[in-house]
């Protein structure tokens, strides 16, 4: 029997982007999918949306809505983490889309899954590519995967989106978001899901495929830098003020050296 992937996508009034990501899911080639949406009773016609979703697909996917008042995005996704029952889990947000119709296969078939074996990857990840509102292709992240993922390799950034990071459900839901964090939680937990991995000796997996097509929509200036600020706080908490400090410096340098 195939692994089950838990597909977890957060929204609240998502209306104008959520469609795309349905439809990215309904089209996938591998039917062992969990999606699982957790809504913060959304105001608009994003319940809408996703009742039709559910009817055309519920027979191909198994699809699960948890609509309820949240304390914000982190707060949904650790109910995500909470309530997922696939063997692996990836957040997906509403705009963005897997990359190809069998980006789940891809993934599935890069676990080599034998029903009841440990060895399974703990994580596996890939590359993201930046799209516009019609999904059309922008460019690929500034910041691309490394070829081995380990625990300092954030101190260079968030080295690996987000979205194209699948993580082994129980291992998974042994680190929930951090919620004093309001903008960067994922840099928080994606480290530590990296450490608690390589503690335990986990194998990861880089896939060396594409796996998202991320939106790129821009955050205002303030949350921004509110976001680049938690995260220093978070790279200072892992690895120290001094290394973060001379990482940052460097991050200046290279900005206007590419002036």
């Amino acid at each position: 029997m195939k692994p089950i992937i838990t597909i977890a996508t957060v929204t609240y009034n998502a209306e104008t982007t959520l469609e795309r990501t349905l439809q990215s899911v309904a089209s996938q080639d591998y039917v062992r999918i969990e999606h699982l949406i957790i809504d913060g009773c959304s105001t608009d016609h994003t319940l809408s949306l996703v009742q039709r979703y559910v009817e055309r697909n519920q027979a191909r996917h198994n699809i699960r809505l948890i609509c309820e008042p949240d304390s914000g995005l982190y707060d949904a996704m650790n109910k995500a983490l909470l309530n997922a029952t696939g063997d692996y889990i990836v957040f997906l947000n509403a705009g963005d889309c897997l990359h190809s119709t069998d980006t789940i296969s891809a993934v599935v078939q890069k676990t080599g899954w034998v029903k009841g074996s440990q060895r399974h990857p703990a994580i596996l990840y890939g590359d993201t590519h930046l799209v516009d509102n019609e999904g059309n292709f922008l460019r690929r992240r500034r910041l691309t995967p490394p070829d081995k993922l380990t625990p300092d390799t954030f101190l260079d950034g968030m080295r690996v989106c987000h979205q194209s990071f699948y993580v082994r459900t129980d291992l998974a839901r042994g680190e929930l978001y951090d919620l004093q964090y309001h903008y960067s939680a994922d840099f928080d937990w994606c480290i530590r899901i990296i450490r608690r991995a390589t503690r335990r000796r986990f194998r990861i997996v880089n896939t060396h495929l594409v796996l998202t097509d991320y939106l790129n929509e821009g955050m205002t200036t303030h949350n921004h830098w509110a976001s680049l600020l938690e995260r220093f706080r978070i790279m200072a908490h892992y690895y120290g003020w001094p290394k973060t400090v001379s990482k940052h410096l460097w991050f200046v340098i290279r900005a206007i050296i590419k002036k």
